[in-house]
């Protein structure tokens, strides 16, 4: 068992739904037998990721670093910022959208997503 990874050596992949948008799983079901999944996830401004939802999965969100836009169905827009803790209940649909400074988020899902 891996207690500590890293980051530097796990490499981005291209986001399932997002074009321009990178992932870094560094927890997951697949790699370490766990029911949670935690990336980082780089958005570059001007990108976006579409309005989606995921089924069974909590999303929780923390922003590291940049700024943009993000809707939740229920909740509507807020800056999604540092500083700034989001949990996406399962089943929800939500948006990032106006990334106006490229967006670092560590995203965590509950249960595994990976």
């Amino acid at each position: 068992m891996e207690v500590c990874r890293k980051l530097e050596n796990i490499p981005w992949a291209p986001h399932a739904i997002a074009e321009g948008v990178l992932i870094k799983p560094y927890i997951s079901q697949r790699d370490d037998g766990l029911n949670v999944t935690c990336m980082l996830v780089n958005i570059p401004a001007g990108k976006e990721v579409a309005e989606h939802i995921h089924p069974t999965q909590d999303d929780i969100l923390y922003p590291l670093s940049g700024k943009a836009t993000m809707w939740v169905d229920g909740t509507g827009e807020f800056t999604l910022e540092p500083g700034i803790a989001v949990r996406v209940p399962k089943g929800t649909k939500h948006k990032i959208v106006d990334v106006v400074e490229e967006l670092l988020v560590l995203d965590v899902f509950c249960p595994a997503l990976l």
